[in-house]
């Protein structure tokens, strides 16, 4: 029985993770959720409009988190690359440019909200459209950050997936959490392709239940990376 010895680097990547994975999760929920969410207006484009011109510094406090939601994410994926680069470089590299894909597709629903920021405004350039047509045209920006979401989520579910998987060959985080992992990550992958292919499949399946497994198995595993760390493989079929 021989036991795989974890570095230092990979103790202190590990030790990022667990930070980040929180520290990101908990700014996507305040960004989103407390932010943002109370000023859009569903099917009404006027009141939304009215909501965010009247406050502007709560919009774009929540374009800051999700902003620094996408650091995050980079950050994570070099420290998520570092802990398992010595259980499956390839992998390890597949995972992180997966995360990195969304990460960069995640930034492209603050620069929806800034033109929508931009088409709420004065510029006398807008004195041609009537008011009501540029605030439906803001609204659709703000809609098409929710297209943005989905399109990215296939990528941030493959991440999940490999990291699951490689999480389930290290044997670096419990055998059971893993397998979740494995199964949660999937079932996202499979949710939002399904979903970009038949826009209805959410009134089958609720759109929350797409990815809550899998951030429950993130939010899992980073409170796990923080406290208990990294447990050192240890291979029961290699000769002594």
């Amino acid at each position: 029985m021989t036991t795989t010895i974890i570095d230092n680097s990979q103790r202190t990547a590990a030790k990022v993770a667990g930070v980040t994975g929180l520290l990101a999760f908990a700014l996507v929920v305040f960004g989103n959720y407390v932010l943002l969410e109370p000023l859009l207006v569903p099917r009404n484009a006027v009141d939304t409009a009215r909501n965010i011109l009247a406050h502007q510094t709560q919009f774009r406090l929540a374009l800051i988190c999700f902003i620094t939601y996408a650091v995050g994410a980079i950050v994570l994926l070099s420290a998520l690359y570092v802990i398992f680069a010595p259980v499956n470089r390839g992998l390890a590299l597949a995972g992180a440019l997966f995360r990195f894909a969304f990460a960069m597709l995640w930034l492209i629903a603050p620069l929806n909200s800034l033109a929508a920021l931009r088409l709420l405004g004065d510029a006398s350039y807008l004195n041609v459209f009537e008011p009501d047509r540029l605030q439906a045209l803001a609204r659709v920006q703000l809609a098409g950050s929710f297209d943005d979401y989905y399109v990215g989520l296939p990528f941030f579910g493959l991440a999940a997936t490999v990291c699951a998987w490689l999480w389930l060959k290290s044997n670096y985080i419990p055998r059971g959490l893993s397998i979740f992992g494995v199964i949660a990550s999937a079932w996202c992958v499979f949710c939002a392709v399904i979903y970009l292919i038949f826009p209805d499949f959410n009134k089958f399946v609720n759109d929350y239940i797409f990815d809550t497994p899998m951030a429950l198995f993130e939010l899992v595993v980073s409170f796990w990376l923080l406290f208990k760390g990294l447990s050192p493989k240890i291979d029961i079929n290699a000769e002594t």
